[in-house]
């Protein structure tokens, strides 16, 4: 009788190498790794190979660059979804990606499970399990961390597991920052950083981004929108993974995009990260500079709460529901305009705004401008503060009748100034 198939998500780190062997002695499945590249610019055929040697019966990798790019990463800028504020969702928008992948393959290889290697401590277990089952409810999931037969509780008793079986070890025991690392960003977690007291050290920590204070003197970057997706960098037309790549450099080489956070996960305890975007932190930016000039007033403060709503649901992995597509068709509608070109100055550290112009712009400077013009008369404003100050006047008036006996100052708690 043939054995039952499990899929693993197979990154190739030390947990998923271990949870190759842990999987076949307690569950005797056949293990099928799949290995989704979202940007880690890792070597994919040694891992293949290590995968194979550790006992996977087969093993896949799956280029999903393009597909992150598009369908998870620009949905997320065009929204300007943003977690507390700094958090620009690295982590949180793969994850979704990587579930429904899993659950591809499982259906092309006939597997009954799923296993990933998120711990019980962690947002990625969330995010991987809500999408399994949006796309597959009758699927197994096992979560190694939470499972009764793991007997593992650190890196060394997982590298201990690997070397009394003869296996490869995946990293070195001085590795100990936690990383998660793709073509939107890199995750920095563990050592100085679980101390919120502490400073992080930058110079040991980065991978992808400079100290802001020994980068260079700053360059500029040019960048054309259409439709709130970025389609050209510095005059030169790109797809998605070009463009990435490339201000993933530039960015880096001039320390933008760098984040140092406590922020709250959604299992309910607080995490400190540091991570790198550069190239993201680019885009959000200049995105931002285009959505001022072509969204009306109440569709950008309105379009504010959506972020802030779509930002919590992209965090916890609550990407495949109906709230999610219906707050992005919402954002999509208001993209329809936000094309033309945004230019931007890094500066150590720094993104500051250098122009901007868009057909479809809503600032005219026949009106804005100091200098009087035909379509604004000043005089104007007088019946409109009159009718927009309205509502404070006749609550005065209310109160100043009911407030016989009391002086106006104290009815309205005002401060007496002393007289020079």
């Amino acid at each position: 009788m043939a054995k039952e198939k499990v899929i693993l998500a197979y990154s190739g780190g030390l947990d998923t190498t271990v949870i190759i062997p842990w999987l076949k002695e307690n569950y005797d499945y056949d293990v099928i790794a799949v290995c989704i590249d979202v940007g880690q610019g890792d070597d994919w055929e040694h891992i293949k190979s290590r995968a194979l040697k550790t006992g996977a019966s087969a093993c896949y990798v799956v280029d999903a660059r393009q597909e992150y790019i598009e369908e998870y990463i620009w949905p997320a800028l065009k929204a300007n979804a943003v977690y507390e504020d700094e958090y620009l969702l690295g982590t949180s928008t793969a994850r979704p990606l990587i579930g429904k992948i899993l659950v591809e393959y499982a259906r092309q290889e006939g597997a009954t499970a799923i296993c990933h290697g998120a711990t019980g401590k962690g947002n990625d277990q969330v995010r991987f399990e809500l999408a399994i089952k949006a796309f597959a409810p009758d699927l197994r999931v096992i979560a190694a961390w939470r499972d009764d037969k793991w007997n593992m509780d650190s890196r060394e008793a997982e590298i201990k597991f690997l070397e009394d079986r003869g296996l490869e070890v995946p990293m070195k025991k001085d590795q100990s920052y936690s990383r998660d690392e793709n073509i939107w960003h890199i995750s920095h977690e563990g050592l100085e950083l679980e101390k919120t007291s502490n400073e992080p050290n930058y110079p040991h920590m980065l991978k992808n981004t400079k100290v802001p204070e020994t980068a260079g003197d700053g360059e500029y970057v040019t960048i054309e929108w259409e439709k709130g997706i970025p389609v050209s960098l510095n005059g030169k037309k790109m797809n998605g993974l070009e463009l990435m790549t490339a201000l993933n450099e530039i960015g880096g080489r001039n320390g933008v995009g760098l984040v140092d956070i406590c922020e709250n996960r959604c299992v309910g305890m607080k995490s400190r990260g540091v991570y790198e975007t550069p190239g993201g932190a680019i885009l959000y930016f200049a995105h931002r500079m285009m959505d001022h000039i072509c969204l009306d007033r109440d569709t950008y403060h309105y379009k504010q709460q959506v972020s802030l709503r779509l930002a919590e649901l992209i965090y916890d992995g609550k990407v495949f529901t109906p709230l999610y597509d219906a707050l992005m068709a919402f954002v999509d509608s208001t993209q329809q305009t936000v094309t033309g070109w945004t230019k931007v100055k890094l500066v150590k550290g720094q993104i500051r705004a250098a122009g901007s112009d868009s057909k479809y712009s809503l600032y005219n400077e026949d009106i804005a401008s100091f200098t009087t013009g035909e379509l604004y008369n000043h005089k104007d404003a007088q019946g409109f503060i009159t009718l927009f100050g309205l509502p404070l006047k006749v609550r005065a008036m209310m109160e100043q009748k009911v407030g016989e006996g009391r002086a106006i100052a104290e009815s309205k708690n005002l401060k007496k100034r002393p007289t020079e």
